[in-house]
């Protein structure tokens, strides 16, 4: 065995923090921004290193199939099972090597490392032939495998293809293999900001750039022009058309990126959100944008809160599983199962039917969720419909979506899949309904 060379001490902190990040994921389950948020060695990090640990945990858990699938190859014994820790080792140590272009002596030496400084020496012999060998064997390997498949979970592989059939889900899993660009909703004239922002404008009227650079230094950022939000997370509000001199209610509301579209629409808008600190943060964002006249927040869980006075218009983007943003979020992937989607389902019901009985008859009601799972969408519409024969849809058209009739389902829900727009980079997993209360 070659001996290795210590790692610098800024290289073996980054990769500390990377380990602690995403066994925090696989192992106990924690949300990644949660852990992230978290780690208070984080914050000692320089820059450029913290944007290398989070690219580097995105990778793990975004190539997830594909990392422990060449692992297994390199192991003696088929199907051994190794410590969580040192299995988690490898997969930093593969992620560097099979898709960041870390050099190879750089990723083997902090796993070697990493392996001591957990107190897993038994362990480094078997870290650095397993590494050594990807190092040497790994882009073979990948060309072998099917990407798409392994990197998704087997139950939302069968649910997807269930419901979206083969080609669309096989789009789908492959777009969630890419970092999602930044996606912008402005104010005023979007095409106009396209070209300041050095964007492309969407059919559906965001605005695209490249991910990565720092958001805050763009033009019109402390100006409050525009707001980041994902093409497909900006329908939904859309769907009300002009709301001025109108009273609107945006239930599940932070981080206000909704609420900023009902406040441009010309609403007043009440924000409630069930929790204290993502609701400060949807203030500040009202402040930045110059909406904060416009918006008045309620802390309060939204199946028991209750308005004094009916809405002319509801907007409920309901609490769900996220598996539409996998791309920006690779950890939805790991955490989230069928029991939630079942979970999350009767939740959903229950803000439904409170919601049609804050709306006045007239009122419109907008249901959105950033699921891709028809429990948490179509069939929640489905229940509510018999439920509460009040309410009647009010079909989405093609030019309230940029011509994009692909988004469109038969009875005029929207429902949109990371394969959509895939040679822009894609879209995130939204659906959305649109109902009227008729008495």
């Amino acid at each position: 065995m070659t001996e290795q060379t210590p790692a610098t001490d800024a290289a073996l902190a980054a990769r500390v923090a990377a380990l602690d990040l995403v066994s925090a994921v696989l192992s106990r389950r924690v949300p990644f921004d949660d852990a992230w948020e978290g780690h208070r060695g984080i914050r000692l990090l320089e820059a450029r290193d913290r944007a290398f640990v989070r690219l580097l945990c995105a990778t793990v858990l975004r190539r997830l199939g594909q990392i422990d699938a060449c692992i297994a190859a390199c192991l003696d014994k088929p199907g051994q099972q190794l410590k969580a820790v040192v299995q988690d080792i490898l997969r930093l140590g593969a992620a560097q090597l099979l898709f960041l272009n870390t050099p190879a002596h750089a990723a083997v030496d902090t796993g070697v490392e990493l392996a001591i400084q957990r107190k897993q020496h038994p362990y480094k012999g078997l870290i650095n032939a397993v590494l050594r060998r990807l190092a040497r064997d790994g882009q073979t390997m990948l060309a072998a495998q099917d990407a798409g498949r392994l990197n998704t979970p087997d139950w939302l592989w069968l649910a997807w293809r269930k419901h979206y059939g083969t080609g669309p889900t096989r789009a789908i899993v492959e777009s969630q293999l890419n970092e999602a660009p930044l996606d912008i909703t402005v104010k005023g004239d979007a095409a106009a900001w396209a070209e300041k922002l050095g964007g492309v404008l969407l059919p559906t009227g965001s605005i695209r750039r490249p991910a990565g650079g720092q958001v805050m230094e763009l033009p019109g950022f402390d100006d409050g022009v525009w707001w980041v939000q994902d093409a497909a997370a900006a329908i939904p509000a859309r769907l009300f058309g002009d709301l001025s001199g109108k009273q609107a209610l945006d239930l599940c509301a932070a981080p206000g990126g909704k609420t900023a579209q009902l406040a441009a629409a010309g609403a007043q808008v009440t924000a409630v959100d069930r929790s204290d600190k993502r609701l400060l943060r949807l203030t500040e964002n009202m402040q930045r944008l110059g909406f904060a006249g416009q918006v008045t927040t309620v802390v309060a869980d939204a199946t028991e809160w209750r308005p004094e006075q009916p809405a002319d218009a509801v907007l409920l983007d309901a609490p769900c599983s996220a598996t539409g943003t996998i791309r920006r979020h690779p950890d939805v992937a790991r955490l989230k199962d069928e029991e939630d989607v079942e979970k999350l389902g009767r939740i959903q019901s229950r803000m439904l039917y409170r919601a049609v009985d804050m709306l006045k008859p007239g009122g419109v009601l907008v249901y959105c969720t950033c699921s891709l799972q028809p429990e948490e969408g179509e069939v929640q519409i489905t229940n509510l419909l018999y439920r509460r024969p009040e309410m009647k849809v009010v079909p989405v058209t093609a030019d309230e979506v940029g011509g994009m009739a692909a988004l469109l389902t038969p009875e005029g829900f929207v429902r949109c899949h990371p394969g959509h727009l895939a040679d822009q980079g894609g879209m995130d997993g939204f659906f959305a309904a649109r109902l009227k209360r008729t008495a």
